[in-house]
């Protein structure tokens, strides 16, 4: 059946229009389609085409006014119900609504309208034969078929993926929570910071968020499963003999006196002027170590090579565990992200970790980016390459020479 006119009644032409034109001429796919599918894949589709259920809700309405189960080229594609008739099968919808809402449709360009002399929506038949017929043309459902069932498919690709994303991130903000209920009992951390941080999440949790926030906060929740993993001490299943067990002895050693005369043969070191580092090889130890070690250094001489670490909180550092919580507290604010500093951790331990963010910390001046410094010296930490112990002799080099 051919559209006798491309014009509207009673208003202006616009570019929809034209567009509406365009489609009359173009050929319709030679196979039926059938109406009710091509609904339920506009449907789940409806974002994609910027229309909104209750616009559906008028479309579905006038295809039921459609005879055939299928749309196809010789059946005819124009409906002609009255607004009473439209209204009653769209379940009382006002008229005034319901004009809006069919104003929405042919807008987003899934039907055409087909006006009369007067504006009316009729019929004309020659017997049995519709010979013309004034109203809405179903037309462009039949030519966007393909890119209707594309669009929907697109569509529930991305639910699934929203389905999975926000299953894993429940899950692991539930690991998360037994880390941190576990890590309480078993270890002095800053457990409350990494809990603040799994309460936001969770409020978080509470919104509608959309796929990319949704894949967003699935990293941010590994990031933060990882962290709270490394604040867990893990226990070490293989033996060491020779100078591995002397040195592990003497680390675990709390004599007083045992970290005095480490100190002393470290300070004679300085003062026989070790060098300042100057390059990420400098910082090397005297070889590579197959095993992650506790600090040879003790803790007053770390935190009296990097002062600036008292800075940031009220609170005395009195123990390794408070000086990995202090860098933990400081990291994000080097501009050092959540995957370097867990990184760092795996490669170097914990508190070795610590040690050289906070002597980093104390050298931010001359260290233009953080992240990418710490993510090398991982590195090197990962083939046995480095320990900080050098870093901070060279801080206790400088504060000697400055207070001469």
């Amino acid at each position: 059946m051919q559209h006798i006119s491309q014009t509207p009644f009673g208003r202006s032409l616009n570019k929809g229009d034209l567009r509406a034109a365009e489609m009359l001429d173009a050929p319709l796919p030679q196979l039926a389609r059938d109406k009710w599918a091509v609904m339920r894949d506009l449907t789940v589709a409806r974002a994609a085409f910027g229309v909104s259920d209750r616009d559906l809700a008028v479309l579905n309405a006038l295809l039921s006014f459609h005879p055939h189960p299928t749309l196809a080229e010789g059946d005819g594609t124009i409906v002609f119900p009255s607004n009473a008739s439209l209204s009653e099968r769209a379940h009382g919808m006002p008229e005034s609504t319901l004009r809006r809402h069919l104003a929405a449709l042919v807008k987003s360009g899934l039907v055409i309208r087909h006006d009369s002399p007067n504006g009316k929506r009729y019929a004309r038949r020659a017997g049995e034969q519709l010979q013309v017929a004034f109203g809405f043309d179903l037309r462009p459902l039949l030519l966007r078929e393909a890119e209707i069932g594309q669009a929907a498919q697109a569509t529930r690709d991305a639910q699934a993926r929203y389905k999975a994303l926000r299953e894993a991130v429940v899950l692991i903000l539930r690991d998360v929570a037994q880390l941190i209920e576990y890590g309480r009992e078993a270890v002095s951390a800053n457990w409350n910071a990494l809990s603040d941080m799994l309460a936001l999440m969770n409020r978080e949790m509470r919104r509608k968020l959309g796929l990319e926030e949704m894949t967003d906060m699935h990293l941010r929740a590994n990031d933060l499963r990882e962290k709270a993993k490394t604040f867990i001490p893990k226990e070490k299943t293989k033996d060491m003999s020779g100078k591995g067990i002397n040195n592990e002895r003497h680390i675990q050693d709390s004599n007083i006196n045992l970290y005095e005369s480490e100190s002393s043969k470290e300070m004679e070191e300085v003062a026989a002027g070790s060098p300042l580092p100057s390059s990420l090889d400098d910082l090397n130890p005297s070889g590579p170590e197959k095993e992650i070690e506790a600090p040879k250094l003790p803790l007053w001489l770390v935190l009296q090579a990097c002062p600036d670490a008292r800075d940031y909180s009220p609170e005395p550092i009195r123990s390794w565990d408070d000086l990995i919580a202090r860098a933990e507290f400081v990291h994000p604010m080097m501009g050092i992200s959540p995957s370097a500093w867990v990184e760092a951790t795996r490669h170097m331990g914990a508190t070795n970790a610590a040690i050289t963010v906070l002597a980093m910390l104390q050298r931010s001046e001359e260290i233009h980016n953080p992240g990418g410094y710490l993510r090398a010296l991982s590195g090197k930490a990962a083939d046995g390459g480095f320990s900080p112990g050098p870093m901070v002799m060279a801080l206790m080099q400088t504060r000697n020479a400055q207070a001469v």
